[in-house]
């Protein structure tokens, strides 16, 4: 099958919201994983400056993962690849695989031997605030040293799911993740006592976690890439590394990495000065941060991440097939689901922030005031959250287009204009300012792509845009008044011995929101079927 498939009426829109439904359901069993295994952690080791250092040792290796992973590099290659495969054929594609795999292994060798000598700089810069924590900035610099080879694997996973999903096998790249959290609830479970019972400090015990899940991410790609003959051959000599970076589409990919370098390095640049800000705040502020991050992630994955990996080979495809108007139509699509379904879970982020956390993370050493701390954090990022989610889909109408530079600017802009938030925001909200300010920002940045889109007549809207706002505005106000009440009905964080009791009230407000609020789209008149399947648009 190829990258790009002309999708004219109903059956192809079906094709494509399933490949987005398969996405999304494989990756909310990524995320629960995710939750259990926070969860342990912090019932584990609470939320103190040991856990901030762990937070820290690991965020360095996964920025460089989006440097080199799905980040700058997916940017780059998987416009190039969809182009290829739909203009040049197996043979030249595969070949392509090949030199872009040997060039990015050769990078990735030569970071992480750099990284691992460099360490104490590195985590000096990402939070240098932690030194006064002696103990636990060092626990930072130990584990950052051992997890930095962590990104040689999973950025090679990277690579490997932008193949799959170019060809539209999109199961095994995005029930992978599921891995990663799946070892470090082993190393919770297993190395920290073993740890903790020969003298060593507990929390070393992730290192193994993450290790392993990334060494497991890699190994169940290899048979999804034999099975299409897509596996790469990795040239090992100098000779092979010279012919591959002269091939005019190598270089090509690493043209296009330059200016998608900048932009998801300016998102790691203000993901550092975040760090280095929470790091000088109160001690646990890294930990309560990256617990409302947890939880974000929920929907940003299963929308804006399902989406895009949807419809970037799309896009890629339909531009290289000079097809303006099923362009348009694909990014008209996914931006109605979009909003469709981001706006109410915002709602349910600023409306009922404290129940979330407290059925989640609410154990052990995590206490009530963890709780609300971290409630604080995830309310921040309701605020931003159609932005989050929407770039998702925006910024790959620019990548498809081999257009790099624009995200860019934005993005650089956006950050300048983010970090002036926090000069403002940080003094009145500490920690959860940090959130606050980047969802804003991002915001900003999702209205900035969207009216480039619409200048360069890249993306023409249907008809019809302003009621369905209206439509879903309506039903979120009235989800907001349910999850408001239900969020003062239950005292969450006071359930000692009545851990299960809580998790099922939960389970029935989600139920009863997800009721109130499509009922409430039908009660106005939308036909959700024509959203999802939109048929002729």
């Amino acid at each position: 099958m190829g990258a790009y498939t002309p999708q004219p009426g109903y059956t192809g829109w079906v094709s494509l919201f399933k490949s987005a439904s398969t996405i999304s359901l494989l990756t909310l069993a990524s995320r629960v994983a995710g939750l259990v295994r926070d969860q342990l952690f912090a019932a584990t080791f609470g939320a103190n400056a040991m856990t901030d250092a762990f937070y820290v040792a690991f965020r360095i290796p996964n920025l460089f993962r989006r440097l080199f992973g799905e980040g700058a590099f997916s940017q780059a290659f998987v416009p190039v690849l969809a182009a290829s495969k739909a203009q040049h054929g197996l043979e030249a594609t595969k070949l392509l695989i090949d030199r872009v795999a040997t060039l990015l292994t050769w990078v990735l060798v030569l970071t992480c031997v750099l990284g691992v000598l460099d360490t104490p700089l590195l985590v000096w810069a990402m939070a240098g605030g932690m030194q006064q924590e002696p103990q636990a900035y060092a626990a930072a610099t130990t584990m950052t040293r051992w997890m930095f080879p962590y990104i040689l694997f999973i950025s090679l996973v990277s690579m490997a799911s932008g193949i799959l999903n170019t060809w539209r096998v999109f199961a095994v790249p995005a029930a992978t993740p599921v891995l990663l959290n799946i070892a470090m609830i082993a190393a919770t479970l297993w190395a920290t006592p073993w740890f903790r019972n020969h003298g060593i400090e507990p929390i070393y015990a992730q290192i193994i976690g993450v290790m392993l899940g990334g060494i497991l991410q890699l190994a169940v790609q290899i048979p999804a890439l034999k099975r299409l003959g897509l596996f790469p051959n990795i040239g090992l000599t100098w000779s092979l590394v010279r012919t591959a970076w002269a091939d005019d589409a190598t270089k090509k990919v690493a043209k296009l990495m330059v200016p998608a370098l900048l932009g998801v390095g300016v998102a790691q640049i203000s993901l550092f000065i975040n760090t280095q800000i929470a790091s000088r705040l109160a001690p646990g502020s890294v930990s309560w941060l990256s617990g409302a991050d947890r939880l974000m992630e929920f929907p940003t994955a299963m929308l804006g991440v399902a989406l895009g990996v949807v419809l970037m080979p799309q896009l890629a495809g339909a531009k290289a097939a000079n097809d303006p108007k099923q362009y348009s139509a694909m990014l008209d699509w996914g931006l109605r689901l979009v909003v469709l379904l981001a706006v109410p879970c915002s709602v349910a982020l600023l409306t009922f922030a404290t129940p979330l956390v407290a059925v989640i993370f609410h154990y052990g050493a995590f206490t009530e005031r963890d709780v609300a701390q971290t409630a604080l954090a995830l309310m921040g990022w309701g605020v931003g959250l159609l932005g989050v989610v929407a770039i998702k889909v925006l910024a790959p109408g620019f990548y498809a287009s081999h257009n790099m530079k624009t995200p860019a600017r934005i993005a650089v802009a956006v950050l300048v204009i983010t970090q002036l938030l926090n000069l403002v925001l940080v003094p009145l909200f500490q920690h959860a300012a940090l959130t606050l300010s980047v969802g804003l920002g991002a915001l900003i940045n999702a209205t900035w792509l969207l009216i480039g889109l619409r200048r360069r007549g890249s993306y023409l809207p249907v008809p019809g845009w302003w009621r369905f706002i209206l439509q879903v505005l309506a039903a979120s106000a009235l989800l907001a008044v349910f999850l408001i009440w239900a969020s003062g009905a239950v005292t969450w964080t006071h359930f000692a011995g009545a851990k299960l009791e809580r998790v099922g009230y939960l389970a029935l407000v989600l139920l009863a929101s997800a009721a109130i609020y499509f009922v409430a789209l039908w009660a106005t008149g939308m036909k959700l079927r024509k959203v999802i399947h939109p048929g002729g648009i």
